[in-house]
């Protein structure tokens, strides 16, 4: 008999992988977790029936939404992370020896036990000692610092559900409120492919462009994703990606990465021309 993990990407598209063992199940306060193993993926980790991250892909996400910041300032010392309970993005982090504090805004602690229990490459970021667990809601956390964070990653799982607080424009103002002068913030930012998702990535670009002088979107490949294409989104009070973003000294570090380059760092700003247009369409509702 055979077991399928199917996840409804749109009314007319269905994503399915095939499953060795269903490994865990369980609901917190925030959402139903379960965690499987397939012979494509390996394991991955789903809410409330969407995937979060896999494996085998993981590692697409987490680079690009930790060294394309890391990558174009200078001088970063403290970030705050949002989300980030699996410990991916903090272990990216942990990479960079000038930081000196990692903090992780993470609400549903069950998530990070989850994590911790069948995801350790992921989970060892946590152990860093540099990294800070808060088990808070992320809006409300960020209420509080002003002029504190050199960066900020907003970690995330989507605009919906116990998360959409965090893409509400309260919380692109705490976060320029949270970072320094020149500060900088990425996000999450979507899939614009299917019609249904396009509303959801225009708003968010929309309350970037409206808090942040300086706001772009990059793109990557992730297969788990829906239509396998995903969005970030970069808002800097100073820095601007691609003309302030320094390889050679990015290189320098030596980290070892599986997806990100200093060549594909230019290139994920190339964005095609629906997504172009999706976004200047977003900036003119202002």
């Amino acid at each position: 008999m055979e077991f399928w993990f199917s996840e409804l990407h749109t009314d007319n598209v269905k994503m399915s992988i095939r499953v060795n063992k269903h490994l865990f199940s369980g609901k917190s306060d925030f959402q139903r977790i379960d965690v499987f193993e397939s012979p494509e993926f390996g394991r991955f980790i789903t809410s409330d029936g969407s995937v979060i991250f896999s494996e085998k892909d993981e590692f697409t996400y987490d680079e690009m939404i930790v060294h394309v910041p890391m990558a174009v300032h200078p001088n970063v010392r403290k970030v705050l992370v949002i989300g980030g309970g699996d410990g991916g993005v903090a272990r990216e982090l942990s990479y960079y020896d000038e930081i000196e504090v990692i903090d992780v805004v993470e609400p549903d602690e069950m998530f990070v036990e989850v994590c911790g229990r069948f995801f350790p490459d992921n989970a060892k970021g946590l152990e860093d000692k540099r990294v800070s667990i808060y088990y808070q809601d992320g809006l409300r956390f960020l209420r509080t610092p002003l002029n504190e964070y050199d960066l900020i990653i907003n970690d995330s799982t989507d605009p919906f559900g116990h998360t959409a607080g965090l893409f509400t424009k309260e919380f692109y103002g705490n976060c320029y409120k949270a970072l320094k002068g020149d500060g900088i913030m990425v996000y999450q930012h979507g899939s614009p492919f299917y019609d249904e998702d396009e509303e959801a990535c225009r708003a968010m670009h929309r309350r970037a462009f409206r808090c942040f002088p300086v706001s772009r979107v990059y793109q990557a490949h992730i297969p788990t994703c829906p239509s396998g294409y995903w969005l970030f989104g970069f808002a800097s009070k100073k820095y601007h990606p691609v003309t302030d973003f320094n390889p050679k000294r990015w290189k320098e570090r030596g980290i070892k990465t599986w997806y990100y380059t200093a060549n594909l760092h230019t290139g994920a700003f190339m964005l095609p021309k629906y997504v172009e247009d999706l976004l200047e369409d977003a900036e003119k509702m202002l």
